[in-house]
């Protein structure tokens, strides 16, 4: 984990519960050993939780874009919300 090595890490999504619960230290995946690296570093500030997507695009210098990649019609991976997400980083920065 990013943050267990120093670094402050910001992650967002759009789903509020689930971002209340991670701040709980409640991990809705199971990887050993996550639960209590999550909760260390959220207690000692280097790990974030958050809904605001413009936050956490003015935070840092490097973002992982992590969604879902449904299959499409043809079998392979439906990008839009990659595309969503890409999208909403180059307005932030007044990209098009």
């Amino acid at each position: 984990m990013l943050a267990d090595v120093g670094h402050d890490v910001m992650c967002i999504d759009v789903d509020a519960k689930k971002v209340e619960n991670l701040k709980k230290g409640e991990i809705p995946i199971f990887e050993p050993g996550l639960a209590p690296l999550v909760k260390k570093n959220y207690e000692e500030g280097r790990l974030q939780f958050s809904t605001n997507a413009e936050e956490g695009v003015n935070h840092g210098e490097m973002h992982y874009i992590a969604v879902g990649t449904p299959p499409d019609e043809d079998g392979s991976a439906d990008l839009k919300y990659v595309d969503s997400r890409c999208a909403h980083h180059c307005a932030v920065y007044g990209f098009t």
